[in-house]
C-alpha cells in the first residue's frame, strides 16, 4: 500500500508543468518573518504549500499544491524564490532532479559512435549535469528525487530510442570514458610535475609527436605544470584526454583561454579520435568552433540554475542557427527573445574613413625583454569598432595598454590626448562588497540613466547579480561586470580585452550587441580583442592585423577596412569561411573541401555580403 502512494506521488511529480525553485544560498528564514509562508493564499486556506520547519535552513514549497500566483516570489526579500510554468509537453521527460525546489533537467543528448555531438546553450541550463550523465557518473533519478532507482528500471525508461542501447553499453560492456574537465584552473592542483613527465605516464598511443604539435606543447614540454598559464593548460588538459584510448570522450569547453588558430588545431586532434566504435561529445561557446568541430547538434535552453530543457539532435548547420534565431520551429517554441543575425557590409572606402578621422597615432615600437612590437600609424573616427586580430603572443594586449596610457612606446611616441576607459585581459576583483555597491562606487548615476540601462545594464543582465558580494562571482559574472563598468565610465575610446572570455554562446551575443549598441548610440571609439571569431566579426568596422613570430617579434598593421584585413588574418591561418545564406554568420570551410580549394584559389578567404 505504502509503495503504491509513492508511485502515486511519483507520477504526480512527474505530470508537474510548473516547477518551484529555492536558492539554498539566498534563502535565510531566520534572518526575515518568512514572508513566503505568510503571504501564500494556499497556506491561508488551512493547506501547507510553503512550509519552514524549525531546524530547516530554507523554505520547502510544495509544487503539488503552488497555484503559480507568485505573491511569495514577490514578498521574499531575499529575491531567494521562483516560480516557472514548464512548457506542457516536458510533464514526462523529467531526466535527473537534485531535489526538492531544486534544478531538474530534461530529457538527454543523444550520443552516436562515430560522430562528434556537440552540446551548446546558457550556463546553468543543465550541460555539466547531462555530461555527467552520459559519462556514467550520475545515475539518472527521472525526477524521483526521493526513490533509489537501479540502472534496469533507468534503460527501461529509455527503450526505444538510442540512449537505450547506450546506457546498456555502459553497464555490459564497461565502457572508459575519458573527460577533458571545464576548470583547467584547477588542474595545478591534481596534477604536480613537468609537463613531458606527466603526458608520457598518461600515453597510451604509440607516437606522441603528432599531438604534441597540435596542442604547441614542444615549447612548455620542460615546464612544471604550476608554472602554465591559463592557454598552456588548456592545451595541455586536451592533449591529456588525446593520448587516451577510451570509448566515450568528452570534452567541456575546449577552447577556453585559446586563440583562434590554437582553437581550430584542437579541433582538429578531437576530430582525429573519431573512430566507428567510438561517442565524442564536446560542449563549446565558440560557435565557429562548434561548426567545425561537430556533426551534429543538441540545444540546452530553459530558465538557468532552475530548469534544462535538451532539444533533438539537429544538423550543425540548423542547430546552430536554430541557436541564433531563438526559436525552435519543430517545437513552435521560442527560447530567446531576440535573434541575432551577421549581415555585414563595407560601410565606407578608405579614402572617405581617413577623411573623417578624429584621432590619429604615429608609428610606434615596443620592447619587452625579449619581445618587440612595431605598430604601423594609424587613425579612428567616432561610432567605430576596430577590432585586434592575432594570435596568443603577437602583442594585442601591449598595444591597448599603450593606448591606455599603461605602457610608453620606445621611439618617444606620444599619444593622442583623450580620455579612455580599459578593460583588462585579466580580472582580479578587490572590492569587497557587493556588486551595487562597487557600481555605485564606480560609475555613480551612469547606471541608472535609461539608455545606459537598455543598452547595456539589461543586456548584460547585471540586475540578476547587483546584490551578491564581487569576491563570490563566477569568471563569466565578473567579466559582464568588468564590460559594465568600463561602458559606465565617461570617455572618448573604451579599450575592451578580450570581451567574451568566460562567457557562454548566449552571454557572448549579449555581449556583442551591449557593446556595438553603446558605442553607436553614444558615438564612442571602441578597440576590442576577441578571439571568438563571429563576435569579431558582427563587433568590427575596421581591423589591426598583427603578425609575425608571437613572443618574439610581430607587427601590427594600421587600421584596415574589414574584407582587406580579414583576408590579410585568415590567409596568415590558412582558413577560408564562408557565409550561412540564412543569417550571413561566417562558416569554417573543412579543410581540402571544394568550397576551402576553390576560394583560396581565388584570393577570397573571407566573404562579406
Amino acid at each position: 500500500m505504502q509503495n503504491n502512494r509513492l508511485d502515486k506521488r511519483d507520477c504526480e511529480q512527474e505530470s508537474l508543468t510548473r516547477i518551484a525553485i529555492v536558492n539554498n544560498d539566498r534563502c535565510k528564514p531566520k534572518k526575515c518573518n518568512q514572508e513566503c509562508r505568510r503571504s501564500c493564499p494556499v497556506n491561508r486556506t488551512g493547506k501547507l504549500c510553503i512550509e519552514v520547519k524549525p531546524e530547516s535552513t530554507n523554505s520547502n514549497i510544495s509544487e503539488e499544491l503552488c497555484i503559480g500566483c507568485g505573491i511569495c516570489v514577490r514578498q521574499c526579500p531575499f529575491d531567494a524564490i521562483s516560480i516557472i510554468n514548464l512548457p506542457s509537453n516536458l510533464d514526462k521527460d523529467t531526466t535527473h532532479r537534485y531535489g526538492l525546489n531544486s534544478f531538474k533537467l530534461h530529457r538527454l543528448p543523444i550520443p552516436r559512435q562515430g560522430q562528434v555531438l556537440g552540446l551548446v546553450g546558457s550556463n546553468g541550463t543543465g550541460k555539466t549535469t547531462a555530461l555527467k550523465v552520459l559519462a556514467g557518473n550520475l545515475k539518472p533519478n527521472l525526477g524521483r528525487y526521493s526513490t533509489s532507482l537501479d540502472w534496469q528500471e533507468i534503460i527501461k525508461y529509455f527503450r526505444g530510442s538510442e540512449l537505450q542501447s547506450y546506457f546498456t553499453k555502459i553497464l555490459e560492456e564497461n565502457l572508459k570514458t575519458v573527460f577533458k574537465r571545464q576548470d583547467v584552473d584547477r588542474i595545478p592542483q591534481l596534477v604536480q610535475g613537468l609537463v613531458h613527465n606527466v603526458l608520457q605516464r598518461t600515453d597510451e598511443l604509440s607516437d606522441q609527436s603528432e599531438i604534441y604539435e597540435s596542442f604547441d606543447l614542444s615549447n612548455v614540454q620542460n615546464r612544471q605544470i604550476s608554472d602554465l598559464s591559463g592557454g598552456e593548460l588548456q592545451r595541455f588538459t586536451c592533449a591529456m584526454a588525446c593520448m587516451q584510448k577510451g570509448d566515450i570522450y568528452i570534452f567541456d569547453e575546449p577552447s577556453s583561454y585559446l586563440d583562434i588558430k590554437q582553437r581550430l588545431k584542437a579541433a582538429v586532434a578531437i576530430r582525429n579520435l573519431i573512430q566507428e566504435n567510438r561517442y565524442i561529445i564536446a560542449v563549446e561557446h565558440d560557435l565557429s568552433v562548434l561548426d567545425y568541430l561537430s556533426d551534429f547538434i543538441c540545444i540546452l535552453y530553459g530558465s538557468p540554475s532552475h530548469y534544462g530543457v535538451v532539444t533533438m539532435p539537429f544538423s550543425v548547420r540548423e542547430g546552430i542557427n536554430i541557436f541564433l534565431d531563438g526559436f525552435i520551429r519543430t517545437e513552435n517554441l521560442r527560447f530567446r527573445d531576440i535573434e541575432l543575425t551577421f549581415k555585414v557590409v563595407e560601410t565606407a572606402s578608405k579614402e572617405e574613413v581617413r577623411r573623417l578621422s578624429t584621432y590619429y597615432y604615429l608609428a610606434m615600437k615596443k620592447n619587452l625583454d625579449s619581445f618587440d612590437l612595431s605598430v604601423d600609424a594609424g587613425s579612428f573616427t567616432e561610432s567605430e569598432i576596430i577590432v585586434l586580430l592575432g594570435e596568443n603572443g603577437t602583442g594585442k594586449t601591449t598595444l591597448i595598454q599603450m593606448l591606455a596610457g599603461k605602457l610608453e612606446p620606445d621611439n618617444g611616441v606620444k599619444m593622442p590626448q583623450m580620455n579612455v576607459s580599459y578593460k583588462p585581459q585579466k580580472i582580479s576583483p578587490k572590492f569587497t562588497s557587493t556588486v551595487r555597491n562597487l557600481l555605485h562606487a564606480k560609475i555613480g548615476e551612469t547606471m541608472f540613466l535609461p539608455q545606459f540601462q537598455t543598452d547595456v545594464s539589461r543586456p548584460l543582465q547585471i540586475d540578476k547579480i547587483i546584490d551578491n558580494q564581487v569576491q563570490d562571482l563566477s569568471g563569466g559574472e565578473l567579466q559582464r561586470v568588468a564590460l559594465c563598468l568600463c561602458l559606465g565610465k565617461s570617455a572618448d575610446v573604451y579599450l575592451i580585452d578580450e570581451s567574451s572570455a568566460f562567457l557562454d554562446s548566449e552571454q557572448r551575443l549579449h555581449a556583442a550587441r551591449a557593446i556595438k549598441r553603446f558605442l553607436l548610440h553614444y558615438k564612442k571609439v571602441g578597440f576590442v580583442v576577441e578571439h571568438d571569431f563571429l563576435m569579431a566579426t558582427y563587433l568590427a568596422d575596421r581591423v589591426i592585423v598583427f603578425d609575425g613570430e608571437p613572443s618574439i617579434k610581430t607587427h601590427a598593421s594600421e587600421p584596415q577596412a574589414l574584407l582587406p584585413g580579414m583576408n590579410s588574418f585568415l590567409k596568415q591561418l590558412e582558413i577560408t569561411f564562408r557565409r550561412d545564406p540564412r543569417n550571413g554568420r561566417p562558416r569554417i570551410n573543412k579543410k581540402g573541401s571544394f568550397r576551402d580549394k576553390e576560394q583560396k584559389s581565388a584570393g577570397q578567404y573571407f566573404f562579406l555580403e
